[in-house]
């Protein structure tokens, strides 16, 4: 009699080890799916983290800087990904920005998304052919430029997708060259018109994440900004930051780096 009751105390605590370890098990993987960062929101097809909507949600020279170094990532329709290291941006502040489309607190059909919540993408066509892509941010009508990305993943596709705009009997291009230009970077990702007024924080085409711990730290060089002489004292301003030393960057301002080292 003694000895059944010691067998059955002891399958009866090998019972209670396996619920309890079960148990275990299943809160570490409620806490792993549900936790979420300040920043973070987690996509669960991609399993990633992507920068959500808290991210973006700051004055835009902070966000403008905030930008660098983290990774424009875009999902094609056959759910191929191509990814690039923001590398460059600029700011434009809104209404007393004179080379802002919003300049003056304009609001038209083209530059909605500029006035719309922090993350927004704003997609716009230069010399009628081109396009650009701006993420607003905190501040009536402010957004920020992507300029240039380090191509990361996705090279051959990349390249293809600039040759088709380019001539047949151009020279092929450098991986350096691929995302060099905010048009150049909307060409390389099949970056569309349709994706102007989308959330960046929670759409599954084109998102951004942050970057390895292992990333190569570089300095953040203030320069001003590119194309906008006309637009007086505001073409001065130090608006666009780059990452200093990155062969991506579409123009290097000599000056600004030195004046960053004094």
């Amino acid at each position: 009699m003694a000895e059944r009751k010691r067998k059955q105390l002891s399958r009866n605590e090998k019972e209670k080890a396996k619920s309890k370890g079960g148990s275990d098990k299943c809160k570490q993987h409620v806490t792993t799916e549900t936790r979420e960062s300040r920043y973070f929101t987690c996509d669960q097809t991609h399993l990633q983290p992507h920068l959500g909507e808290l991210f973006f949600r700051q004055p835009c020279v902070t966000l403008a800087k905030a930008f660098l170094g983290k990774v424009l990532v875009r999902r094609l329709d056959d759910g191929t990904e191509l990814r690039g290291r923001v590398v460059e941006t600029e700011a434009y502040l809104g209404g007393e920005d004179k080379a802002s489309h919003s300049a003056g607190g304009k609001r038209t059909g083209r530059n909605t998304a500029m006035f719309m919540k922090p993350g927004t993408i704003y997609v716009y066509p230069i010399y009628g052919v081109y396009l650009c892509m701006n993420v607003s941010s905190e501040g009536d009508g402010a957004a920020v430029l992507l300029r240039s990305l380090e191509p990361l993943q996705g090279h051959a596709i990349m390249r293809q997708l600039r040759a088709s705009k380019r001539k047949d009997k151009a020279r092929p291009l450098k991986d350096k060259e691929l995302c060099n230009g905010p048009s150049k970077l909307c060409q390389a990702l099949d970056v569309q018109r349709r994706f102007d007024r989308q959330d960046m924080a929670s759409d599954s085409e084109v998102w951004l994440e942050d970057t390895d711990s292992t990333t190569e730290v570089h300095e953040m060089v203030s320069a001003p900004r590119i194309g906008i002489q006309s637009h007086g004292e505001w073409a001065e301003k130090p608006l666009r930051f780059y990452l200093r030393g990155n062969t991506c960057v579409s123009v290097v301002n000599k000056e600004a780096e030195r004046l960053c080292q004094t």
